[in-house]
């Protein structure tokens, strides 16, 4: 868990650095959207959120 932290902490160094603060709407969204999946995966409601998709 520590790694990750450690990679979001580098992905904003980044977008500081880079000024490249439009990134991070898409990025959030991306990182939403995955954990939905994942949490979603053997549940009830998995074929609603594919539908979506």
């Amino acid at each position: 868990m520590e790694a990750f932290f450690e990679l979001l902490s580098d992905v904003w160094d980044f977008l500081k650095v880079r000024k490249k603060y439009w990134l991070a709407p898409l990025i959030i969204t991306i990182l939403l959207m995955s954990t939905l999946i994942i949490f979603t995966q053997g549940s009830v409601v998995a074929p609603f959120i594919y539908s979506i998709f």
